[in-house]
């Protein structure tokens, strides 16, 4: 592969491309939050919408105007003219100049099947359209960046109208070039070959600053768009753009959290400080936040698994040499080593998990061959503890002798209502009781909660607050339910994942029974407990877990 040196340019468009991905919404401060963090990544330009199109984005750039980013360019979006329309009258394009952007990115029609049917115009009325607009926001003091929509499909299907399109852009002032693949359907070996058409098509070889540049915009819906992108960069593309966690519509964008590693650390092209770059899993973790979706454990780079081992060979080999079962040291895209216990697990895994939490055990200490023994059991009955490591930490505890009782339920009841009154929506419909004994006292606690889990929670909470006061923090922020084998029905085993938090940290623990609410009971419970000794015991949690 290419090695090269040359800079190379990111263009981050979560904020309008990534935002059109069913299900997000973003509010005002959501779009601000995420503009400031890209920013303090690196990124050098952030597209933060159509000004005009809806009063949010209108309202964004004029924040932005009053409170501008550190280093990035904002840049507005918009569409060419209209069919036929005087180019100074465009409401779309006075809008656009109203953002106060220095930088505009336009598009504009490549494929003639767009032009004659979607816009219902001609050949040369498209050309026209293009052009006027680039010279025109020219003409007012604005840089231009040309997104050519449906590149690929428009040259496969005509190759010199698409070429005459972006020829056109050129000749009108537009400093890049972009090729998107907006139906993405284009494979790699495509877009490389196109790529180096286009370069030679044009005269784009580089030798003359005044020369426009060469983008790669690429969508998902083959499963190849970060490749296209890298291909593209390696046939002479100097703009990538994309979207961090691949957000997009239908399949999603190219994925900035790959693309910026790969070109990075494979391609050795200086995108963003190694400072900031060390922020990357961290950014990708804050904007799934931001836009309520759970984040990709899977993800490559920041994906919470990505460094993660689990056979017990690659454990033991990870534990000499990183690099045997590591294609990057984690830490350079701010990520960590995850040594999961699993059924699969041998002493090793079990050695290495200790020695995140800060226990000591040694390979010839029975308690280490007793933990691996309990481990294979549980996970035998239901449990998994490669996704509940704060109840598996609890586990290796109390084998070490470690793990004192800080309270102890006597036993619970759940009381539900089927029915609902629709006419007051603050009602609760689950109704539980629960005896606790703390330092020898009894006490019985009642609560209600809008399900049993919650009512459960409640009343536990009641009870052990006036001796703990510091569960007055926590709260449960993902509650999970699998049905271990379907086919017994109703008698089915349920393993049930709860996520707590203290606001500082997270953590995950792990019930299993043939009851949901007595498996629901034991990860409450160790939910609870768990979060007690990470304050008041000393607990140190995987960091892996420990996630802010």
């Amino acid at each position: 592969m290419t090695v090269s040196n040359n800079p190379l340019w990111l263009y981050d468009t979560t904020l309008r491309d990534g935002a059109q991905r069913e299900g997000i919404s973003l509010s005002l401060t959501d779009k601000l939050t995420i503009a400031r963090r890209l920013d303090q990544l690196g990124i050098p330009f952030i597209e933060g919408g159509w000004p005009g199109a809806n009063p949010k984005d209108v309202q964004f750039f004029w924040q932005l105007q009053e409170e501008p980013l550190e280093q990035a360019e904002i840049v507005a979006f918009c569409s060419t003219r209209r069919p036929h329309k005087a180019v100074e009258t465009d409401k779309m394009l006075q809008a656009i100049l109203s953002a106060g952007t220095r930088w505009v990115t336009i598009f504009g029609k490549s494929w003639d099947l767009h032009v004659l049917e979607g816009l219902q115009t001609s050949l040369a009325e498209n050309l026209a359209m293009i052009s006027d607009t680039i010279a025109y926001l020219r003409s007012q003091g604005r840089r231009v960046i040309y997104d050519a929509e449906h590149w690929f499909d428009g040259y496969r299907a005509n190759p010199d109208y698409a070429l005459a399109t972006l020829a056109t852009a050129q000749q009108a002032g537009a400093e890049w070039l972009v090729m998107c693949d907006t139906n993405g359907g284009t494979l790699p070996g495509q877009i490389s070959e196109i790529t180096t058409k286009v370069r030679q098509g044009l005269g784009l070889d580089g030798q003359s600053e005044h020369q426009p540049q060469l983008g790669i915009h690429a969508h998902n819906d083959s499963g190849t768009a970060v490749a296209n992108s890298l291909l593209a960069v390696e046939a002479g593309a100097t703009m990538v753009q994309g979207t961090i966690n691949g957000y997009g519509e239908r399949c999603g964008n190219a994925n900035l959290c790959t693309l910026i590693p790969n070109l990075q650390l494979k391609l050795h092209y200086d995108c963003i400080k190694p400072e900031q770059l060390a922020h990357l899993t961290s950014t990708s973790r804050l904007i799934s936040e931001m836009v309520n979706l759970a984040p990709d454990d899977h993800a490559p780079f920041v994906g919470r698994s990505a460094f993660a081992h689990k056979g017990g060979i690659h454990v033991s080999a990870v534990q000499r040499n990183p690099f045997t079962y590591e294609h990057i040291a984690p830490d350079l895209v701010g990520n960590e080593r995850r040594i999961v216990v699993s059924e699969q697990a041998g002493l090793s895994n079990v050695l290495s998990k200790a020695e995140l939490f800060g226990i000591a055990l040694d390979r010839q200490d029975p308690a280490c061959r007793g933990i691996l023994e309990t481990l294979k059991d549980l996970e035998q009955q239901g449990y998994q503890f490669e996704a509940a490591e704060a109840s598996f930490e609890l586990l290796m505890r109390q084998a070490m002798g470690d793990r004192q009782p800080l309270f102890l339920v006597q036993g619970f009841q759940v009381h539900c209502d089927l029915l609902t009154p629709a006419e007051n929506p603050a009602y609760r419909n689950a109704l539980a009781t629960v005896k606790v004994t703390v330092n020898g006292q009894n006490i019985l606690e009642v609560a209600e909660g809008n399900g049993p889990v919650s009512a459960l929670d409640q009343a536990l909470r009641k009870a052990l607050t006036r001796f703990y006061p510091q569960i007055a923090d926590f709260h449960l922020t993902d509650y999970k339910v699998r049905i271990l084998d379907g086919g017994a029905g109703t008698s089915a085993k349920t393993r049930v994942l709860v996520e707590s938090s203290n606001g500082d940290r997270r953590w995950t623990t792990v019930g299993v029974s043939g009851n949901i609410l007595e498996a629901s009971y034991q990860a409450v419970v160790e939910g609870i407990e768990y979060g007690l000794r990470l304050l008041t015991c000393g607990v140190t949690y995987s960091p892996a877990q420990a996630e802010a």
